[in-house]
């Protein structure tokens, strides 16, 4: 390859210009029409050249010696065997069909959760899924840690929340209409640089600068001050954290009391507010939610909280409610306490006004949406129908056959013997990672695909290196974005790490199903397949593509954005009657009867104030743990690349403390400190600043988890905010996750601080014997 010559590649962060020395990437640099472009693209070239690139098949030698007998070595300490690829695959061969044969395909789960690949092709969920329901199906995971809440939740009142991100209201809309935007948890920065499936232009941040620019307002209620970007100039109001639905209980209290709220839209296009009005004056409780009680509740001066709530009624305001809100003990009520008090205000479905979850989620939504929905690898059918929500991993690894609550059904977890993890990083999302190492002993078989040894990856049997998204050709096309990006490959794949797909050709071929698994067609075949696919659609839309060959040699190709002044639900405010929501009533329920049947008091038929599970026990660590997207990766991905590593401290991931909580604890700038409560604790260097509000602290999330065996709680080296957070979920209904709920405190280390061994590779060992299963 020419060394003066660049490559475009793609990523969820947006695409950028790679450069190639002997090659091997050494950097990207931004793409040029960009306007925002994230520096997350800084860590590919460490990351994928990095002492952690898995290269060759990993097989761990407890499990290659002794098989299926767990008790022999604990998953996540013990060194592994390198070997070929057919002994790899071999092995999965083995693994897959013995498993299959003695208890059935219902005991297979494929844990592919993850963003992965920004490729359409090469996408590790697809992938995997696809391989697994030729062998007779799998258990899966359903709905996600982003935003289950809204997920479960929104259908029963307003209708299905993936749909309505994709119609909100768009910020140039805000920007000519809006006076006032109300934010609960803010609109991150730090969020709007990625978006699933890759973003093209980083548009958020100067759409919301017009907004300012135009005159529009900004409140920002979030513990965390740079939750609302500079430029918007917002009035910060920090809340104690869970808190958001009392202050919002409060304000609708004052539409109430205050006769503010408008009766016509209620009584149109809405029902239960009976019910709403009776909780709030009190009558259904003996507790008014006045002004001063959520002053008691969140530290928000009553005398604002009124009147901000007179603000709210006389001027055209757009409440938006972070994702983040949600992952939290009872996050479902903030949900249904914006909606309902959108509609108290009786501007839902107006150019500027209403409500919007998920603002600041992604850096597309309010931004652009994609014209029409891209080809996309189908999956086949998968015969087994079981399930689990996402958020549930470890207790299914722990209660087999144990039941639960979830939606109104009683459901049984299944007895899982074989785990296969593709694409994704459960010791960097789940909760309570002491409980998730737990839960992690109890399979006979784990199967990680990874491009590097994260801490997933060591807690496997059989690691499969897979290649990057340079190193295979394909191309990117977000979830919610107007373009698509060539992805060619650029380098070779690193070692003996190969694409997916044709991994489980091979195994497919082993197991006699290859016709089955590929359809006659290459990796090759297929993208093109896909391509043509989408070229076909969008020659329906009256677009014309370019042939592949032209493509993948190209840029990027740009489409039109489909409704640049969308006014969320206007249809239905136009007409209730021929545009209802896919509602029980076809209205929005602000008090749901199906819901209500499933009696969960976690969360009732109506929005209400349900403290923080912590704040009922007295003993109670002192601080609140808020854990965030962080700025410099998504999510874990490329946590060892060189702009993720250049914002630690000591090599440990930043938490963000306020002076005074500091100055209690002896602790100052750039001190290690250690993070702890009953479930773990971990290390992380601290940052003092008044952005937090105090008794509270900031930990990204994304370290990669580092335990150190020999001490107390396995104790995370790094910075991983996981072994604080409870693996208790947001209610019965939604068993979302409910991490923001962490109460913990802290003190300054002082003994010898331990290097960070995550990002090297782990021990290797000499040739183990054919392994002996437990039958």
């Amino acid at each position: 390859m020419p060394k003066d010559k660049t490559y475009l590649t793609a990523s969820h962060w947006g695409p950028g210009r790679a450069r190639i020395a002997d090659c091997r990437i050494s950097d990207v640099a931004p793409h040029p029409d960009d306007p925002d472009p994230s520096p997350i693209n800084s860590n590919i070239a460490g990351s994928l050249n990095g002492a952690a690139r898995v290269l060759r098949p990993a097989i761990r030698k407890a499990w290659l010696d002794h098989g299926t007998e767990s008790k022999h070595a604990e998953r996540g300490r013990g060194p592994f065997v390198e070997v070929s690829w057919d002994v790899a695959l071999d092995l999965v061969q083995t693994e897959l069909t013995r498993v299959r044969q003695l208890h059935g395909n219902g005991s297979i789960f494929a844990g592919s959760y993850g963003w992965a690949s920004a490729g359409r092709f090469h996408h590790a969920q697809s992938q995997l899924k696809r391989f697994l329901n030729t062998q007779g199906g799998f258990v899966r995971s359903e709905g996600n840690y982003s935003y289950n809440a809204a997920l479960v939740l929104m259908p029963h009142i307003v209708g299905p929340y993936r749909s309505h991100v994709a119609q909100a209201t768009r910020w140039k809309v805000i920007a000519g209409h809006s006076d006032l935007v109300v934010m609960f948890g803010g609109v991150s920065p730090r969020n709007s640089q990625v978006s699933d499936g890759g973003t093209s232009r980083h548009r958020v941040p100067s759409q919301l600068a017009a907004c300012a620019q135009a005159g529009v307002r900004f409140i920002n209620f979030s513990p965390l001050r740079t939750d609302a970007a500079e430029t918007l100039g917002a009035e910060w109001l920090p809340p104690r954290p869970g808190s958001d639905s009392a202050v919002m209980m409060a304000l609708a209290h004052t539409l109430l009391s205050e006769n503010l709220h408008d009766m016509k839209f209620l009584h149109r296009y809405t029902v239960g507010f009976d019910k709403v009005a009776a909780y709030l004056t009190g009558q259904t409780d003996r507790v008014v939610k006045s002004a001063e009680w959520a002053s008691e509740q969140s530290g928000i001066a009553s005398d604002r909280i009124r009147a901000l709530a007179r603000d709210m009624a006389t001027h055209r305001t757009m409440i938006t409610v972070a994702a983040g809100l949600q992952r939290a003990d009872f996050g479902e009520q903030p949900l249904w306490a914006a909606i309902t008090l959108a509609a108290m205000l009786g501007q839902i479905g107006l150019p500027g006004g209403g409500y919007g979850i998920g603002y600041g989620v992604n850096a597309n939504v309010g931004a652009v949406e994609r014209p029409y929905r891209w080809a996309t690898l189908p999956q086949g059918q998968n015969p087994i129908a079981d399930f689990i929500p996402v958020a549930m991993t470890s207790e299914m690894l722990l209660n087999p056959d144990g039941s639960y609550d979830y939606n109104g059904e009683r459901r049984t977890f299944p007895d899982i013997r074989l785990l296969w993890w593709a694409g994704g990083n459960p010791f960097h999302h789940h909760q309570d990672l002491n409980r998730l190492r737990r839960a992690f002993q109890t399979p006979e078989t784990i199967i990680v695909n990874e491009i590097n040894w994260t801490s997933t990856a060591r807690h496997a049997d059989i690691v499969l290196p897979v290649a990057a998204p340079q190193e295979r050709t394909d191309f990117g096309a977000g979830k919610s974005d107007n373009a698509l990006v060539p992805m060619p490959r650029i380098v070779p794949p690193a070692g003996d790490s190969r694409i997916e797909f044709d991994i489980y050709a091979d195994l497919a071929k082993r197991l006699g199903a290859s016709e089955r698994h590929g359809d006659g067609l290459s990796a090759e075949g297929w993208t093109r397949k896909l391509w043509e696919e989408t070229r076909e659609t969008a020659a329906r839309h009256g677009d014309a593509l370019p042939d592949w060959d032209s493509f993948i040699a190209g840029d990027i190709v740009s489409l039109p954005d489909p409704s640049p002044d969308q006014v969320f639900l206007a249809a239905y405010r136009a007409d209730p009657d021929a545009h209802p929501l896919p509602t029980p009533s076809g209205r929005i329920e602000l008090f749901s009867e199906k819901i209500a049947s499933f009696g969960y008091d976690d969360c009732p038929g109506q929005a209400i104030w349900l403290p923080p599970r912590a704040l009922s026990h007295s003993n109670a660590p002192p601080l609140y743990l808020i854990s965030g997207q962080p700025e410099t990766r998504l999510h874990s991905q490329l946590d060892n690349g060189a702009y993720s590593k250049s914002h630690k401290i000591n090599g440990r991931e930043p938490v963000l403390i306020h002076p005074k909580d500091a100055g209690e604890r002896g602790i100052r700038q750039n001190d290690i400190v250690e993070i702890f409560n009953e479930r773990g604790r971990c290390l992380a260097g601290a940052v003092l600043t008044e952005d937090i509000l105090q008794g509270c602290l900031f930990l990204w999330t994304g370290a990669w988890y580092d335990p150190d065996f020999d001490t107390q709680d396995h104790r995370d080296r790094h910075g991983n905010p996981n072994v604080l957070t409870h693996d208790l979920r947001s209610s019965r209904l939604s068993q979302g996750t409910a991490a923001h709920s962490a109460m913990v405190d802290l003190r300054r280390f002082d003994g010898p601080v331990p290097p960070v061994t995550v990002h090297e590779a782990p021990a290797f060992a000499g040739a183990g014997t054919k392994p002996q299963h437990d039958d």
